[in-house]
This record gives structure tokens, C-alpha cells and sequence, in this order.
């Protein structure tokens, strides 16, 4: 097996695609077939099915992905370290991050390392917490910054950045505006919420509370940003629990701080490999916001 016969697999893969993948790696669309046909023969089983409309992985091709995206990470992270030993810190450095994570100024942060690191090519992806776990997990990403969604693994390890309670979001002339200081879960029963999509690590987290409350819940409009969600709040269409950071997004927005919820409801953390599959760039990343750059 040859490290060029998994890149060409990784390509097909990602792409579902021969001849897009083939114009991505700048190599012919003969070459990169007989390149998959080689892995194919040693590893005595087929990955893709092919049709003459698109390319699906088989379940040896599921398999094996997961693993060749591990090795290529491992790949990449050695070159990295080599040159980080000669002083330059240098590659690629892929990130990804939920929307308004507290702890961390994304922007910010990704300046001031460009800005000491500009040999470094970034990339930023924002998605959901569980998808950005697997994704570090598998190698696809250094670093993600996301709400708490699973324990640290063998493939994965958590820094926390910030530890937030929960906050009742809805519009000032809406019944739970005057009812008291302060709510207790139960009072939200009848309540129709806005909230994010399940992949999100807010919604996990506030889902996970009031489960373990034995509260029910209906979410009845689902979103995937946080401007889309405090619009439908505004427009008294629901209620929503969220961060306690998010109330200073929307000032004409009432909140109302939630008791019995715990002191850590939504915790944010910097998601990362083992320590000795973190990449330099990622590790760089780390440093600058330990010493508390652009936060």
C-alpha cells in the first residue's frame, strides 16, 4: 500500500466524483482509477461502487476512510513537527468551531496567529459540536472549539475554556417576561422553543438538562445560527435556553436566569487529538490563547 494510493482514495471519497477528483489532484482520470484498483487488489476488496452518474463508498470504503484520513493526518502532522524543530511552524492549520462559543474570540485569535505564524495556510469550518468531535477524531481537523458533547477518548482529548448557566430567552410582552425573577424548569413545560438542530452542543447540553429533570420539552422551530434563532424569539414564536452570554445579543430581548440547572450547563472546550498527534500549528493556536490573546 503506498501513501499516494490513499490520498487518491481520500479524494474519490470526499469528491463521490473520478474526474473531479482526478482535476483536484491535477493527476489523469486513468491514472487515478488504476491507482484505486491497486489499493483495491491489496486490500482484496472493493471500496467504491461505481455507477455512470456517481461514486459510493462500500462498506470496506467506510472502513477504511476513517483510517486513511487517520494516517494522511499523521502524515502531515510529522512533515509539520520538522519543520516546527527547525523553527518555522508552517502547513495547514484546520480548524473548526461552533457559532459564538464563549472562552474564545475566533477572529481575533485566527489573526494573531496569522499574524505570527504567515507561513501557515488557515482553514475554518463552523459546524456542530458532534460533527467537529468526529471530525477531530478522524484527523480532518487540529483543533475544534465547541460546546462539551462527549468525554475525552484515546482519539480525542478537551481543554475548557468556559462554563456558562442557563438562560431563558423570550419577548418582553410574553407571559413568562413578568412572572417572576427567576424560572425553575418545570415552569417551561407548556412552552414552545426555539432551538438549534441536535447536532449542536447547545441544544445537546439544554436537551440533556431538562431530560435529566424529567421536564419535558418541545422544540417546534429548529434553526442552525444564532441570528435566525433570537429572530423568531423576537417575533414571540418561542422561548429559547441558551447561553447566558447570548442575552447581549439581542437587547430587546427579556432573560430570565433558569435555577436548578447546575452551575456548568453549557461548557466550551478546545477539542484535540492526543498530545502527541497535535500538530504544531494547533498547538501554536493553543498558546496564544492560553496567554489570552484576542479573547
Amino acid at each position: 500500500m503506498e501513501l499516494r494510493h490513499l490520498q487518491h482514495f481520500v479524494a474519490v471519497a470526499e469528491d463521490r466524483h473520478f474526474t473531479r477528483a482526478a482535476e483536484r489532484l491535477m493527476v489523469s482520470q486513468s491514472g487515478l482509477s488504476a491507482s484505486i484498483r491497486a489499493l483495491e487488489r491489496d486490500l482484496r476488496a472493493p471500496l467504491f461502487v461505481r455507477s455512470t452518474r456517481r461514486v459510493m463508498l462500500t462498506e470496506a470504503g467506510r472502513a477504511l476512510l476513517v483510517e486513511a484520513e487517520r494516517i494522511l493526518a499523521q502524515v502531515r502532522a510529522a512533515h509539520e513537527a520538522v519543520a516546527a524543530v527547525q523553527g518555522v511552524v508552517r502547513g495547514t492549520l484546520r480548524l473548526g468551531a461552533e457559532q459564538c462559543v464563549a472562552g474564545v474570540h475566533v477572529a481575533g485569535l485566527l489573526a494573531a496567529f496569522r499574524r505570527r505564524h504567515p507561513k501557515v495556510e488557515i482553514r475554518l469550518r463552523q459546524e456542530g459540536g458532534l460533527a467537529l468531535a468526529e471530525d477531530v477524531a478522524a484527523g480532518r481537523l487540529d483543533l475544534a472549539f465547541a460546546y462539551r458533547t462527549r468525554a475525552d477518548s484515546d482519539q480525542l482529548r478537551s481543554v475548557p475554556l468556559a462554563a456558562e448557566p442557563m438562560t431563558l430567552l423570550c419577548h418582553p410582552e410574553h407571559p413568562l417576561a413578568a412572572a417572576r425573577p427567576v424560572l425553575a424548569l418545570g415552569d417551561l413545560a407548556e412552552e414552545a422553543f426555539v432551538d438549534f438542530h441536535p447536532g449542536w452542543g447547545p441544544r445537546r447540553a439544554t436537551d440533556a438538562t431538562f431530560a435529566s429533570a424529567g421536564v419535558p420539552r418541545t422544540v417546534t422551530l429548529e434553526v442552525n445560527d444564532v441570528h435566525s434563532l433570537l429572530d423568531l424569539v423576537e417575533e414571540d414564536l418561542g422561548v429559547a435556553a441558551v447561553p447566558r452570554h447570548f442575552r447581549h445579543k439581542r437587547d430587546s430581548l427579556h432573560a430570565i436566569p433558569l435555577a436548578d440547572t447546575g452551575e456548568a450547563v453549557y461548557e466550551t472546550v478546545a477539542l484535540l487529538p492526543p498530545p502527541q498527534a497535535t500538530s504544531p500549528a494547533a498547538r501554536a493556536l493553543m498558546t496564544l490563547l492560553e496567554r489570552g490573546t484576542a479573547r
